[in-house]
């Protein structure tokens, strides 16, 4: 990540019009926040960057070792707004699954997501890439909320039968998510 740094002190000495010569406070957070992510993945978490002078948008891969979903590879694509760190990052699963908290077209239902929660455990300014990566992660291993779920569809069938939701969550494993 040090080419964006390296980058915006070129800009920053030769006075280029990167938004009239100024460096969004997202893209400065970005580089100091993406570092720290990196350095503090999941084993089971993977980032890729298309563009490593992009720092706004990337993939996030999980593939846990443990749970319902073992054995799979899931993708989500993260998008961080201008407005970050007061807004949230846009989260989108492109990975079909069959979970409580992620439906069917790739929305996920994540409290640490949510701008106004009445949990109180939604997004506020002191939140980082790093949270979001654990609370993703936390969704295949320890999250899952059977309550208040996105995909009510898969969370009566886990209420309904147990081992029919296992059944379905490792056919899609297999046809969408695997290794």
């Amino acid at each position: 990540m040090l080419t964006l740094r390296k980058k915006i002190e070129q800009r920053k000495n030769k006075k280029e019009g990167y938004n009239d010569g100024r460096i969004s406070v997202r893209d400065k957070l970005l580089v100091r926040e993406v570092q720290d992510m990196e350095q503090n993945l999941p084993k089971s978490c993977r980032t890729h960057f298309d563009d490593p002078n992009v720092l706004h948008i990337f993939t996030l891969t999980i593939s846990p070792d443990d749970g319902f979903w073992s054995g799979g590879r899931f993708q989500f694509l993260i998008k961080v707004p201008e407005e970050y760190n007061i807004v949230p990052p846009k989260v989108h699963c492109l990975t079909r699954i069959w979970h409580p908290n992620i439906n069917e077209d790739g929305e996920v239902c994540l409290s640490l997501l949510r701008q106004n929660s009445l949990d109180g455990l939604g997004w506020a300014p002191t939140r980082t890439l790093t949270d979001l990566v654990w609370g993703l992660n936390s969704l295949f291993l320890d999250l899952l909320n059977f309550e208040d779920p996105l995909n009510v569809e898969a969370a009566e069938h886990f209420e309904r039968d147990k081992d029919a939701f296992l059944g379905k969550v490792r056919d899609y494993v297999q046809c969408y998510a695997k290794r």
